[in-house]
């Protein structure tokens, strides 16, 4: 008799906190090409981040991603 046991890996604590906030900008002027440039990366990064680390949450879970 062959008997199957499903074991689901364990997930550390810090794996289903969401990925942290953006730095705030510095306190001086900084030209529109910054704003842009920096705004843009920030959150492409930081939407990319969750996306993986929900994924990773959910697929350890057996659940549909958010």
């Amino acid at each position: 008799m062959i008997r199957t046991e499903l074991v689901r890996p364990s997930l550390p604590p810090a794996v289903r906190e969401p990925c942290p906030a953006p730095v705030p900008l510095p306190d001086r002027g900084i030209t529109s090409a910054e704003v842009t440039r920096w705004w843009g990366r920030d959150r492409a990064e930081l939407r990319a981040c969750e996306q993986r680390r929900a994924a990773a949450v959910a697929a350890v879970d057996g659940s549909a991603s958010p």
